[in-house]
């Protein structure tokens, strides 16, 4: 599955428009490289996203077309959660 698409089909961002451009810019990474819109995901890969102040730590756990609201948040976990801002670098509770 696209990255673009599984951005916005897992929920973690709503519009696939808004997917492709943080990937655009440069702001998202899988496996620790830079990573464009149409890279390929797999099961296991571990997606950075950098949102404004904090950065966005998830592994793909299920890969599908299409998924209820309620259960988008079975396609990802989130590992980890930094504020890159205001002198935190622990995780956040968000």
């Amino acid at each position: 599955m696209r990255l673009d698409k599984f951005l916005k089909v897992s929920r973690i961002i709503k519009r696939r428009p808004v997917a492709k451009e943080v990937t655009d810019k440069g702001r998202v990474q899988v496996n620790g490289k830079l990573a464009k819109a149409g890279t390929s995901l797999k099961i296991g890969d571990l997606i950075n996203i950098r949102f404004g102040n904090k950065i966005l730590e998830a592994r793909v756990l299920l890969l599908t077309e299409n998924v209820r609201k309620d259960d988008a948040e079975k396609m990802y976990e989130i590992v980890k959660e930094t504020r890159i801002n205001g002198g935190s670098d622990g995780p956040t509770d968000e």
